[in-house]
């Protein structure tokens, strides 16, 4: 086995040594990885998302952040409550100051539409080892650029249950005993 993500949740403790020596051998792998043991995004303990719909007004889309001191929030369709992209708060405030958008503007002049068409969308749910959330971060699952944050959702993706950052997992590994 040359990854942790290839064993079932739990295994690398069944298996042995011989098994932990191949996994802490893994490129893939930072000097965070061996204090996940066997952790998961549920682990994280990631916040309910809060999704805006694309109507809404940026004022108060960036009010409901900063009471909730989220980073990121999901659009979602009014309709269909489909996810349709995502404001990047940091980036609304950049957006906001240099006057390419104003506060009573909709949600959809400032959102980021995820891509669709001809990119692999990977599938980050409760159950997934923070050993693949670090890689999905670093842009290693899926072959594309490093991500700020992972949108978590069940695994049949019908529901958006929180959102995930790199500084979650961070502030994970900082608490978590050595």
């Amino acid at each position: 086995m040359s990854s942790i993500s290839s064993l079932p949740v739990g295994t690398q403790d069944l298996l042995g040594p011989a098994i932990d020596q191949d996994i802490r051998a893994s490129p893939v792998r930072s000097s965070w990885a061996s204090k996940y043991r066997g952790a998961t995004v549920e682990d994280l303990d990631p916040p309910p998302a809060l999704s805006s719909k694309p109507t809404d007004p940026i004022s108060t889309a960036l009010l409901n952040a900063y009471e909730r001191d989220y980073t990121h929030l999901t659009v979602v369709s009014e309709d269909t409550r489909a996810l349709l992209g995502y404001l990047n708060i940091p980036r609304l405030k950049q957006l906001l100051k240099n006057g390419s958008v104003r506060d009573n503007d909709s949600v959809d002049k400032a959102m980021q539409k995820f891509r669709r068409k001809g990119s692999v969308y990977k599938v980050i749910t409760m159950d997934t080892p923070l050993e693949e959330l670090e890689q999905f971060f670093s842009g290693g699952v899926s072959g594309s650029e490093p991500q700020d944050f992972a949108v978590v959702t069940d695994g049949a993706r019908r529901f958006v249950l929180g959102v995930a950052t790199k500084g979650d997992l961070e502030e994970f590994v900082k608490r978590r005993p050595a």
